[in-house]
């Protein structure tokens, strides 16, 4: 049953990850329904225990990233897909997930920002940013989502890469723990 479960997440990942790849967007039909399923599949593996740990990691993957939504810095779909994804594969699961694809979403940022020739608008930014942290106060929009000219990398399809790894090591016997 655990390899259904984690073939669940795997299969949720690159659904998202294709879709955010390509409109940039992680649709409500894929988020929702995974979410539900999570629950379902785990309180049908582990019982109350699974049901608690399946219900614990959407909670943590929606708490964990709603300020960031709030902030505009990552999408509404990025944090259902934490969510859906925390119901999937537990709490624990989830944290090696977010911690590994800050890492991944970062090189992917790296090689845009290089590719894009933006490096030096990229640092001012993120000073700006580093200064509105220390003054207690929002960026503004030229350092969101809501600027159109800001480069963005698609944080789902770093979630997605994350959970893909992560669910051919754990069957493969490797453990990221």
């Amino acid at each position: 049953m655990k390899l259904i479960i984690l073939g669940l997440a795997v299969a949720l990942a690159l659904v998202a990850g294709w879709t955010d790849w390509r409109s940039r967007r992680i649709p409500n039909w894929l988020t929702v329904p995974a979410l539900l399923i999570g629950i379902a599949a785990n309180s049908v593996a582990g019982g109350w225990s699974g049901m608690k740990a399946s219900l614990l990691g959407a909670v943590l993957g929606l708490l964990l990233l709603l300020p960031l939504v709030l902030l505009r810095s990552l999408g509404a779909g990025d944090w259902k897909l934490a969510g859906a994804l925390g119901a999937i594969v537990g709490w624990r699961a989830l944290l090696y997930l977010l911690f590994y694809s800050v890492f991944v979403a970062g090189l992917m940022a790296l090689a845009l920002v290089i590719y894009k020739r933006r490096i030096g608008e990229t640092l001012r930014n993120i000073w700006h940013m580093l200064l509105a942290l220390l003054s207690l106060r929002m960026p503004g929009a030229a350092v969101s989502l809501d600027n159109p000219e800001s480069l963005k990398v698609p944080y789902g399809v770093a979630l997605a890469l994350t959970t893909v790894l992560f669910g051919l090591g754990e069957f493969w016997g490797v453990h990221w723990r």
